[in-house]
């Protein structure tokens, strides 16, 4: 706790820490005191109707679910979907050997250069069909 705090909760030392103040600056500080207590009451008074509102709509929802034939046990059953599984990896369509390295694709997403350029070059994506796929 600071020292500021710990003279303001001490009855004596906060005494003595204002005994220089006059009475005019005492009623001052007392007034600001006040205030800040009022607006302390009011956030507390405000948070205690958000809640009761809250508890409220609670209580309703509880009383439907009852009156459905339900109990809170019941949600318990209810899962959620299960996340969808991942799709199989496609197979390679097209294929192309450059320097002794063989270089397949799916035909989707961006064309590797290699195929690009023999594409550029007169060649067909045909040519580099894998037996079989079509």
């Amino acid at each position: 706790m600071s020292d500021f705090l710990e003279i303001l909760t001490h009855g004596r030392r906060f005494k003595a820490a204002v005994k220089e103040l006059s009475l005019d600056e005492l009623r001052e500080l007392s007034t600001k005191l006040e205030k800040i207590i009022t607006e302390r009451e009011e956030d507390e008074k405000a948070e205690l109707e958000a809640n009761a509102e809250r508890n409220a709509r609670i209580a309703e929802i509880l009383a439907q679910i009852e009156n459905s034939g339900l109990s809170i046990e019941d949600l318990g059953e209810v899962t959620a979907k299960p996340a969808p599984k991942k799709r199989a990896p496609r197979p390679a369509k097209y294929q192309i050997e450059v320097d002794g390295e063989l270089i397949q694709w799916t035909g989707q997403g961006r064309m590797p250069t290699v195929f690009k350029n023999q594409v550029d070059n007169g060649k067909t994506m045909e040519d580099f069909l894998i037996p079989g796929m079509e």
